[in-house]
């Protein structure tokens, strides 16, 4: 990345920490061994692994032996939510989830359906929220799991996951929520939310791509997901990726300290970003409050957000339409699809969201390539249209 580049793309990931991956480095040459051989050289890297575990556990109000590291939110999210379905089947086929999901719990959930199993998708406002009431009402004795995200990765819409779990707790059903999009931006406790599963990736809080972890409630059942050695306690075998671990474990340490501080930072530069917003005319922004800190999705009407993505980069300015694990697909978002809006406002609707990183001088910057960006693609369109409006008077 150079010095011009403005990244406005941390909900897609973030750049690992200088701090992190320099603990990590020992465990890729001098610290080497395999965590699960008893010689020296793998008790140094057990140890390493253990805690990181600590770390994860700590940051989130669990305790150690209710970690499982995995290698992404994805797998966390897969895991999770097939793992509670077969192990619970005795007690039922029905399971609770929202319309805005991330698409690895809502693929994962069709997985189910094709095996029979039966779910029920909340709708959501149009702030992207989903209603306690309409929740609760869709609970049935039936019901195994309810799924919800902590916070929308499209939009930032924090969803009310606290008061839905207490309600399934109270029913004895199991509580899953994907909370990738949640650690280091807002606060996150299990107990809190009342979760007996929760999923986390590293790679969006400073920490390394390819290892996340799933917190397991003691108590709550769970089919195993790989199966070979006895790692995790045998629920999911495979060779520790011990340096990504460890990356994992400082990346969420540091991220926790320094929350409150990251999230005040970052609400001032959103703050300054939607105030320039609203002075651009045919702009409208996406989801309500509360929401993360960082995210602003917005729909530039007359704009197809591929060009005006383009556009930006040439300018050296990296945003996004959505989902970083939907950016081949050639389907409107599912989630502004769900908040009300129109294929076409789904079209011109990008997604911004800062890091630590940024500055105010970043937003200026911003706001400002944008303004010459969009008068120039619209007036390229308006002359389209004209010209389309002239041969059809032919």
């Amino acid at each position: 990345m150079t010095d011009r580049t403005i990244y406005l793309d941390h909900a897609a990931t973030t750049p690992t920490d200088e701090k992190v991956l320099r603990e990590m480095l020992p465990y890729f040459s001098d610290a080497y061994g395999n965590a699960s051989s008893l010689h020296r050289v793998g008790r140094r890297a057990i140890a390493a692994v253990d805690a990181a575990r600590e770390k994860v556990a700590q940051a989130i109000g669990a305790l150690p032996s209710e970690i499982y590291f995995t290698s992404c939110g994805t797998e966390s999210d897969n895991w999770a939510i097939a793992g509670v379905a077969e192990a619970y089947a005795d007690k039922g086929r029905h399971i609770l989830s929202s319309s805005v999901e991330h698409p690895a719990v809502m693929r994962s959930l069709a997985r189910l359906e094709a095996r029979g199993y039966e779910v029920t998708y909340l709708p959501v406002d149009r702030s992207g929220a989903v209603s306690v009431e309409a929740a609760v009402a869709a609970m049935r004795s039936d019901t195994v799991l309810v799924t919800i995200m902590t916070a929308n990765n499209e939009v930032g819409s924090i969803q009310p996951v606290a008061e839905i779990f207490a309600a399934a707790r109270a029913r004895g059903i199991v509580t899953h929520t994907d909370a990738v999009q949640a650690i280091g931006s807002i606060p996150v406790n299990v107990g809190e939310l009342n979760a007996d599963l929760l999923s986390l990736s590293a790679h969006k809080f400073y920490g390394p791509k390819g290892v996340g972890a799933l917190y397991l409630r003691k108590g709550v059942r769970i089919k195993g997901l790989l199966l070979g050695g006895e790692q995790e306690r045998s629920l999911r075998g495979g060779t520790y990726n011990t340096p990504a671990i460890v990356g994992l474990g400082a990346a969420i340490e540091a991220a926790t300290a320094s929350q409150g501080e990251n999230a005040r930072h970052l609400a001032s530069l959103k703050e300054r970003f939607v105030a320039a917003l609203r002075e651009i005319p045919f702009t409208s922004l996406n989801g309500g409050s509360p929401s993360l800190p960082g995210t602003v999705n917005v729909t530039f009407s007359g704009v197809r957000n591929s060009e005006l993505l383009f556009a930006l980069d040439l300018e050296g300015i990296a945003a996004s339409s959505g989902s970083a694990c939907s950016s081949g697909s050639v389907e409107p978002s599912h989630v502004l699809t769900a908040m009300g809006l129109t294929k076409e406002e789904v079209g011109s609707s990008v997604r911004f969201s800062f890091g630590r990183e940024n500055t105010e001088e970043v937003v200026d910057r911003t706001v400002a390539a944008l303004k010459d960006i969009l008068a120039r693609l619209r007036a390229d369109r308006d002359l389209f249209l004209q010209k389309k409006n002239d041969r059809k008077d032919v």
